[in-house]
């Protein structure tokens, strides 16, 4: 069995296109269709139904996945950790991240980082929780940075990196603004804005406004985007919940008021989540010591 057909296969089962599986792995499409061919032809089974209008995988198809990407996972790295064992590590660190964390977490980081470990070259990866943690499961991405807790996951390993509290953000106008402090019993009632069902944020609001009941907060609109849902906040539409860190970019502090909760738990955990598998790679290893010295340090003296 060849790593090549395994990984035209992995790329035509994660696309169901072959003309995109080629694209992705820069091959002619006719040499892919040749590789799948000759895989299916080796293993004795077909591994898609083309007899539809949409390609899909069989049920061989299906029970070929999770090994191909364990194989391809595993010759990724031994390719990173073997030869420079004893060496600075080289290769490339694959870091996902949450919008919010790419903008205001992830510099600081990757920048010392690749202060220490300059032979690492770093790719960035921008998705939402689910996408992230999918990716790092599949192997695609090394490590992640979400809110809130990882999934149930033996594979995965995880670390809470720092906590932030949730702020309620209204427009300037708005009856709450002026108060110092907010609990969330006096939210009952309110119109409020929130990302769509999904999304990290709005599982944070979900999970907050939980314990009101049928007082809870009526959310009058969702927003693809954290940048779109402050400006409505800002235009009077509603008021928001999310971590102090979302806001520190995308408000403007003339046009809003950012009220912190104090409920006991008013917080959220911005989360590190990585491959177990993945923890011999020192790449990685690298990175987590890099992202724990960058949080405990005074500002300006990560590196």
């Amino acid at each position: 069995m060849e790593l090549r057909h395994l990984r035209a296969f992995r790329a035509v089962a994660r696309t169901l296109n072959f003309t995109r599986a080629a694209a992705d792995l820069h091959y002619a499409q006719s040499s892919i269709t040749e590789q799948v061919q000759a895989l299916e032809s080796e293993l004795g089974a077909q591994l898609f139904d083309r007899s539809g209008r949409r390609l899909r995988l069989t049920p061989a198809g299906e029970r070929l996945v999770g090994y191909a990407e364990k194989v391809l996972l595993l010759v990724e790295e031994a390719r990173t950790v073997v030869p420079d064992q004893l060496d600075e590590p080289s290769g490339v660190l694959t870091v996902g991240a949450l919008e919010t964390l790419c903008a205001h977490r992830l510099p600081t980081m990757l920048s010392t980082y690749r202060s220490r470990r300059p032979k690492v070259r770093v790719a960035v990866r921008e998705g939402n929780r689910g996408e992230l943690y999918g990716a790092v499961s599949r192997g695609e991405i090394d490590i992640s940075l979400t809110f809130g807790d990882p999934p149930a996951d033996e594979t995965l390993g995880s670390e809470t990196l720092e906590r932030d509290r949730l702020m309620i953000v209204t427009p300037v106008g708005h009856r709450l603004a002026g108060s110092p402090t907010l609990r969330m019993m006096d939210l009952a009632g309110e119109e409020f804005l929130a990302t769509e069902q999904g999304c990290g944020f709005r599982e944070m609001f979900d999970r907050s406004v939980a314990p009101l009941g049928a007082d809870r907060p009526k959310v009058v609109a969702e927003m693809t985007s954290l940048a779109a849902l402050c400006s409505c906040v800002a235009s009077g539409m509603g008021a928001a919940l999310l971590p102090e860190i979302a806001i520190r970019r995308h408000l403007d502090r003339s046009h809003v008021a950012a009220i912190p909760l104090v409920d006991a738990d008013a917080q959220t955990k911005v989360t590190m989540t990585w491959l177990r598998r993945g923890e011999s790679n020192p790449t990685l290893t690298a990175f987590l010591r890099t992202a724990r010295s960058v949080i405990e340090a005074p500002a300006g003296h990560a590196a």
